[in-house]
């Protein structure tokens, strides 16, 4: 059975990655359709050695400076110095799927905080995985909540 992804809609999704690729560049893990919300529940690391940090990343705009696809942290890892170890960030946030159409400056009126609701523009916003280092092995699960909202 199809899933049904109407306006409206709110599905709970999971997304797998084994061995992420054996480089430190940003990986993506979650990419963002227009008018969507992405509610992000857990995300559990398995390190299959001894690994540097994981760290997870939003790639968006930002609201201060008013610039478009902005890599910024959201959470980092601990170092894993025991193989087989495994990490769960179970704390929630959520983020848009676009970005808002572009303003100047930083967030300081009602019509920029709804610019940012509304979505408008054609940049995708995403969240990403990035290696410390390029022999570091992680399995990662990641679930969320889609909400359709088009």
């Amino acid at each position: 059975m199809a899933i049904v992804r109407t306006a409206g809609s709110e599905i709970v999704r999971a997304h797998h990655f084994e061995y992420i690729a054996s480089n430190t560049s940003t990986h993506k893990a979650l990419i963002g359709v227009q008018h969507h919300i992405y509610t992000v529940l857990s995300i559990v690391c398995f390190a299959i050695q001894e690994n540097g940090p994981l760290i997870f990343t939003l790639n968006g705009y930002d609201a201060i400076e008013g610039t478009t696809a902005q890599e910024m942290t959201l959470f980092k890892t601990p170092t894993i110095t025991d193989a087989n170890q495994t990490f769960v960030w179970n704390d929630k946030f959520s983020f848009n799927g676009h970005e808002p159409v572009d303003f100047t400056s930083d967030l300081s009126t009602v019509a920029e905080q709804d610019a940012i609701a509304d979505q408008g523009s054609s940049v995708s916003q995403w969240m990403g995985i990035k290696k410390h280092h390029n022999n570091d092995k992680w399995e990662i699960h990641l679930t969320f909540i889609d909400q359709n909202n088009a």
